[in-house]
């Protein structure tokens, strides 16, 4: 039996990492690389959203109150 810790889950089928070809071994090194930055990018994404979120509040609180 092959050992997990050999195996990539791609579309939802397993393969053993020795079964793939050197072209597919680097293709997925590069899907795993890309989905780290992603992953990086959307937790960098979360923070700028809070931060504008937080400089747009301050902002509305510190415009010119209406007359009425």
């Amino acid at each position: 039996m092959t050992d997990k810790a050999q195996m990539a889950t791609i579309d939802g089928k397993e393969y053993a990492l020795d079964s793939l070809t050197d072209v597919a071994k680097n293709q997925l090194m590069n899907v795993r690389v890309a989905d780290q930055k992603i992953a990086n990018l959307q937790q960098d994404l979360a923070m700028y959203q809070t931060a504008r979120n937080s400089y747009a509040k301050v902002l509305n609180e510190n415009l010119p109150k209406d007359s009425e």
